[in-house]
Formats: structure tokens, sequence, C-alpha cells
């Protein structure tokens, strides 16, 4: 019985939304498709579109408001992530000897590190549903804003206090990371692109079903 309420739990969607019918976001979802650091699609990814969680999206509403009027758009890479997805990672790291694309994404280290640094986990907190991995699109130039390493490049440089970066990099970093914070959300200290909310509605759950906009109660 226990675990069926549980199968049920990970699977119950009545609290997650389509992003984008609650803010102007920016999308490219990376696992949707082949650029990526697997260089595949990824598992459970149906659709190229961002779900989250009913508290993080009104949140991140807010946070676009704040942003139009300073001149950007919020550009989202990933938000919600099934655990199917992370499973594939791991299985990834552990068992698969194919690294095409280590150059563009973990030049200086092997697979294994990936997971010793933090970068992958075991379980993710996207999975929880209040995640989201962005970065600012500045609306005159309609290009993204030059943060000093690309999203999901797996090395210190990514690191949002790198002072590897420029000064003009750095800022820009703090810019995302100040207005994320102002609403609640809690930045990553490995990764300048990865915030949680900090009152996720789910802190203990990892939901398991697909990005799919239809499987959504709207």
């Amino acid at each position: 019985m226990g675990m069926d309420f549980e199968k049920a739990a990970i699977n119950d969607t009545s609290g997650f939304v389509l992003l984008s019918d609650y803010a102007p976001v920016i999308q490219e979802i990376r696992y949707f498709t082949t650029y990526n650091f697997i260089g595949e699609r990824i598992n459970g990814y149906e659709q190229p579109c961002a779900l989250i969680t009913a508290p993080a999206a009104r949140a991140i509403r807010e946070i676009c408001n704040e942003l139009n009027v300073l001149g950007y758009r919020l550009k989202v890479f990933d938000a919600y992530r099934p655990a199917t997805a992370v499973k594939q990672f791991v299985l990834w790291g552990i068992e698969d000897l194919d690294q095409r694309m280590k150059p563009f994404f973990y030049p200086d280290l092997e697979k294994q590190e990936l997971f010793e640094k933090g970068y992958i986990a075991g379980q993710s907190s996207h999975s929880r549903g209040s995640t989201i991995d962005v970065t600012l699109l500045d609306m005159q130039t309609g290009k993204e804003v030059d943060m000093g390493s690309p999203f999901d490049f797996f090395s210190e440089i990514s690191h949002p206090d790198s002072r590897a970066v420029s000064d003009a990099q750095y800022d820009n970093r703090m810019l995302l990371q100040k207005i994320m914070k102002k609403y609640g959300f809690v930045p990553l200290e490995c990764e300048w692109w990865h915030f949680t909310l900090e009152n996720e509605p789910y802190p203990d759950t990892y939901f398991e079903f697909p990005v799919n906009a239809q499987l959504l109660k709207r």
C-alpha cells in the first residue's frame, strides 16, 4: 500500500504548471535536444517546455517583471527534471564509455569527477519541481548576457563567485543572483545558472512523470 501511494505521489502533476503560462520566459530546453553533456535527448523530455511548481512559477513571474524594467528577459535551460532523466545521467556516468561531448562541457574533468564535485547529483533538486536553470537575455541585443562560461560547463570557472572571469562577467552573475535571491531562490555554489526556491512545496518528493504539458491539470 505504501509503495502504491509513493508511486502515485511521484506521478502527481497537480502541483505543477507550464511556466510560460505564468511568465514571459525564453526557453531553450537543452535536455530535449542533443546539445547537452551526454549528446542525446534525455529520457523523460517529451516536449521542449519548462514545467515547474506553482509557487516557483509565481516567483519567476515577479522576477520577469523586475528584469523587464531593467531591459532583460529570463532564459530557461531546464526546470522540472524527471527522476528518470537523473537515472540516465547516473548510468551514463558509471557505465557509459562515451565522451563525445567532453570537449564542450567537461574538458578538464573525468566523468566520475562530475559527481564528486557536485555538478551531477544522484538525486537532483530539479526532480522536486522548484529548481530552475536560467540566464539573462539582453532585450536590446537579443543575445544572452555574457556570464563567462556557458550553461552546463562543468568547471570551477562556472562557480558563481569565480574570479577567473572578467569583472563585467562577474557583475552579470551577481545581477542574476541578486534578483533570484530577492524572490526566494537559493543559488548553487558550483553553478551560476542553478537556483532552487527556498520554500519549495515538495522538499522530499522526487517526481517521475515526463516533461509533457498535456499531463498537467490545466
